[in-house]
């Protein structure tokens, strides 16, 4: 399995029009060979040391069957279209593509 956290740092005033985006792909993600999971999320404040708090960055959960999917759904038609539509919104993406051990 893998698992993929990817964080979206979205340019200031501009999150809720990216999240809008974001969330009208969602079905079609879930629906590709070897999805298992794909969610957005937010930093929640919990006081907890050494949480790091950006309200600008949206997390991306994503649980993948295998990296050949992963990499399928990187090149999607509607991964391409969501990349177009996002290109001025977002400021910058890291990546972490994980493997359980």
């Amino acid at each position: 399995m893998i698992n993929v956290i990817a964080s979206i740092h979205i340019k200031d005033g501009r999150l809720s029009e990216f999240i809008d985006i974001f969330k009208s792909m969602i079905p079609k993600v879930l629906e590709e060979k070897g999805c298992i999971e794909y969610v957005p999320t937010m930093d929640v404040p919990t006081g907890l040391p050494p949480q790091e708090l950006n309200k600008n960055v949206v997390t991306i959960i994503e649980k993948w069957l295998s990296l050949e999917d992963l990499r399928a759904h990187l090149s999607a038609p509607h991964m391409l279209a969501y990349n177009e539509k996002v290109k001025d919104i977002v400021e910058k993406v890291s990546l972490k593509v994980l493997e359980e051990v």
